[in-house]
């Protein structure tokens, strides 16, 4: 009797508060009482077409969150677009995203290429511009750059982990490096050469490529004429697994780096051949699915429940799936702190006031923190070594 006498309390004291609840919701542009849309473009086709499935993993994830009732009531509607990793397809889809479709904002936009070609633009148009799917170090500056958000440790930040552990564990190193020819690639250089500080000199020769060569091959193999006996490899999927394949193949054997991006198990390591890829090193922020450390993880248990559900069909050794997940998770996070107030401005406020959160995918001590002049969301790793079936911690987590 008493729990009815609560309940119909607490209904007569909601209707009662109603009306002014009611008329403190505020709306920007793709927000209603039913529904929030947010806009991205995913290279779902060209030379990076392996992220398509980060895309794809929030596509469902927002299904997910829909046939749970939406969030604060609401559902969200994610158009995502293809732009085949190209920056001016990127432009004409943005454009499209923002002046027609009229999203509140947008989401996990992928690559540095594209989110540069459209980063004066969506600032210029006070367009939240969060979590993109990149890693640049450009994306952490508020003072000029307000409406933009990355969702990834910075390239810089994950290059001087590697720089670090080269110098305590092989002090005489001869690195070679091969990266894309391109604002990633070079972002990724520039760490590496900060990390290792007065020791620059240990890079003996560098390779760069274009996202439209064919292959890496020729690269790799005159990186291997330098006599260098440490690798560091800064590609996209397609070319970190020719390069990993390839350094196998003219059976050169160096301590070999690969970026976080490209160490997904499905989608670069099995193309590559997963003997070929054995003592590969990465820096990784992510569980890997394929760890059996995580089998009574509860965040894990619910990402291959998620999966099951929602994606059966899908490659579950592909680190991408968990990647997308985690950014839709943060992501509806932010959203469910926004409340009735929909706005864009509130939207890039909640987005700047994100406080230790884990996510159901982060590696353990590692967390999600900004603040109005911290843009950087997370900034730590734990380096890996492939073992031939799965990603091996080792050590501690790292910071710059």
């Amino acid at each position: 009797m008493r729990n009815q006498w609560l309940w119909a309390f607490g209904l007569a004291a909601a209707i009662a508060c109603a009306p002014s609840v009611f008329a403190q919701k505020k709306y920007g542009p793709g927000a209603s009482d039913t529904e929030i849309k947010l806009g991205q473009t995913m290279p779902y086709s060209g030379p990076a077409s392996a992220y398509g499935a980060i895309g794809k993993a929030e596509l469902a994830y927002f299904q997910m969150i829909n046939d749970q009732g939406g969030i604060n009531g609401r559902k969200v509607n994610l158009i995502s677009l293809d732009d085949a990793y190209s920056p001016p397809r990127a432009v004409e889809q943005v454009r499209k995203l923002v002046e027609e479709d009229q999203v509140l904002a947008l989401f996990q936009n992928l690559g540095t290429p594209s989110n540069s070609a459209v980063h004066k633009y969506v600032n210029a148009k006070k367009v939240p511009h969060l979590f993109i799917a990149t890693g640049a170090t450009k994306w952490g500056d508020p003072a000029n750059f307000p409406w933009t958000i990355g969702f990834q440790p910075s390239y810089q930040i994950e290059s001087h982990i590697y720089a670090k552990y080269i110098l305590k564990n092989k002090p005489a190193a001869k690195i070679a490096v091969l990266y894309q020819n391109d604002d990633y690639g070079k972002d990724y250089l520039k760490g590496l050469k900060d990390g290792l500080g007065d020791k620059v000199g240990l890079i003996v020769a560098e390779a760069s490529y274009e996202v439209t060569d064919p292959t890496v091959d020729s690269q790799i193999v005159t990186l291997k004429s330098s006599g260098a006996d440490v690798m560091f490899t800064i590609a996209t999927p397609k070319f970190a697994a020719q390069s990993i394949r390839k350094v196998s193949d003219i059976g050169w054997k160096p301590l070999h780096f690969i970026n976080n991006v490209a160490s997904s198990v499905g989608a670069v390591l099995t193309p590559a051949g997963l003997d070929k890829s054995t003592g590969l090193i990465t820096a990784l922020y992510l569980k890997d699915p394929l760890d059996t450390k995580w089998d009574k993880d509860a965040g894990m248990q619910r990402w291959h429940a998620f999966m099951k559900k929602y994606m059966p069909e899908a490659n579950v050794t592909d680190f991408n799936y968990v990647y997308g997940y985690g950014a839709a998770q943060l992501m509806a996070i932010v959203l469910k702190a926004c409340g009735d107030d929909l706005t864009r401005e509130n939207l890039m406020k909640q987005a700047a006031n994100v406080k230790n959160v884990a996510l159901d995918v982060t590696l353990p001590g590692i967390t999600y923190d900004t603040g109005p002049n911290d843009y950087f969301p997370v900034e730590q790793l734990q380096l890996a070594r492939f073992d031939g079936q799965r990603w091996v911690l080792f050590g501690e987590v790292l910071a710059k």
